[in-house]
């Protein structure tokens, strides 16, 4: 009996948590607002950037406040052009190069952008970047990490704690905000989520990044030199939060002529 009630409450639970984003269009788990996560990040975001380097007044540095500023200015474009502008009012975009060898990027909720310098030598030039950028970006509009620790908030459920989702969010935020930009912890459970979260990034970064003046094709040269840097040795794709690099770049080649058409109705920023 308590099994059908708990059971019955989930259902309830995962109902009511589900919401849809302007961006994607798509209706997806969670129970965390914008107004609760923006404070979070932007509390984990400042104390990131008092921990560690940040690069200023290099040529690199100068590069990512630019392609930022369009990526920026592309999203906005892209919001209006949904019917969505209002998405962003929110967002407090700012885009700091660090001075870190880890290839990596990232994008907080709310529209803090990090580019780790280890990862200029893959992406080599402007549009390079703007692939990297643009996906990045594409996380946060797609309220990725929201999901993600809404689907923690499910794992730390359990069987009795139901209560966890629903109530004490904002002391849950803090808990799990982490846990929701790692690894997932379930091979077929949370990884095959991240990898969902990053085929759909991909779409949308093509699309900032042709709004924004980029030619997506480009991409394909990125994730090419990419795979060239993880090597045949890479984890294989079952136990990746992220695709394969065959697949990801199989995913780019047929999802760039959309990209294109979207550009052009959007209008593409000179």
């Amino acid at each position: 009996m308590k099994k059908h009630l708990l059971s019955g409450i989930l259902a309830a639970v995962l109902v009511v948590g589900c919401a849809t984003n302007p961006v994607t269009g798509k209706k997806n788990l969670n129970f965390v607002s914008n107004s609760e996560l923006f404070p979070s990040s932007f509390q984990q975001y400042s104390t990131f950037i008092a921990e560690n380097k940040v690069i200023t007044g290099t040529p690199d540095a100068k590069l990512v406040e630019t392609v930022g500023g369009k990526i920026k200015k592309a999203a906005e474009k892209y919001l209006t052009f949904l019917g969505q502008s209002q998405y962003l009012t929110d967002y407090r975009w700012e885009y700091k190069l660090v001075d870190n060898k880890e290839v990596n990027a990232w994008c907080m909720p709310g529209g803090k952008i990090v580019v780790y310098s280890g990862i200029l030598p893959i992406t080599q030039n402007e549009s390079g970047l703007a692939t990297v950028m643009g996906h990045e970006v594409s996380h946060a509009l797609a309220n990725h990490g929201a999901q993600r620790m809404s689907a923690a908030q499910l794992q730390q459920i359990g069987g009795a704690a139901l209560g966890a989702a629903t109530s004490g969010k904002s002391e849950s935020t803090q808990q799990i905000f982490a846990q929701a930009y790692g690894l997932g912890s379930e091979v077929g459970v949370m990884l095959p989520f991240s990898r969902s979260n990053e085929t759909e990034a991909d779409k949308i970064g093509l699309t900032l990044m042709a709004i924004a003046g980029y030619n997506p094709d480009d991409a394909i040269a990125f994730w090419t030199r990419m795979s060239a840097k993880s090597g045949a040795s890479g984890t294989p794709e079952f136990m990746s939060t992220h695709p394969a690099d065959a697949t990801r770049i199989a995913n780019l080649k047929s999802l760039i002529p959309e990209a294109k058409a979207t550009a052009l109705k959007v209008g593409v920023i000179r």
